[in-house]
């Protein structure tokens, strides 16, 4: 971003102003504009930093900064990170009992299911992978997302023993 328009024109609104006043106040002002420059930069500066953190503070956990590149300012965006996907705890108070499905049901439902650019991308390049399309990728991950999970060797064991656990803690 070029400040020069704005030193320029401020200068200019000063000279204009000094006009009225006559001789001794247009040579005034032509001393004052030079070392106007610096502290007017200054000031837009400091401007232009205050609404970076007023929009930071709206974009978050986006930001925008200000930076000097020479005598000019720039901004540079930094868009928030996508949102990871996070599947949902089910409810503690209801234990949740696994559908098993029924190989010759044939029946569907649509859904729209929409996705972040980048994750579509992973599903679309694992379908290849696998050699199957999305939506059988997708039925696929869904399916086994909500399968009841294997038990553990240790559980297996314990469960045998009526509800005692026997070890050591440290």
């Amino acid at each position: 971003m070029d400040l020069t328009r704005y030193v320029d024109e401020l200068q200019h609104q000063l000279a204009t102003a000094a006009a009225a006043g006559g001789e001794e106040a247009r040579e005034l002002a032509s001393r004052m504009t030079a070392p106007l420059d610096a502290a007017v930069r200054l000031v837009l500066l400091e401007a232009l930093s205050t609404a970076a953190n007023e929009i930071t503070a709206d974009l978050a956990p986006g930001s925008v900064d200000v930076r000097l590149r020479g005598r000019d300012p720039e901004f540079v965006v930094t868009p928030a990170p996508a949102p990871a996907f996070e599947a949902p705890e089910p409810a503690a108070a209801e234990p949740v009992r696994p559908t098993v499905l029924d190989p010759d049901d044939v029946s569907t439902s649509r859904t729209t299911l929409r996705l972040p650019d980048q994750l579509k991308s992973q599903a679309e390049a694992a379908a290849a992978r696998e050699g199957v399309s999305v939506n059988t990728w997708l039925v696929r991950a869904v399916a086994a997302a909500l399968a009841p999970a294997a038990p553990s060797r240790a559980a297996a064991r314990n469960s045998s023993t009526s509800g005692r656990l026997t070890g050591w803690v440290r």
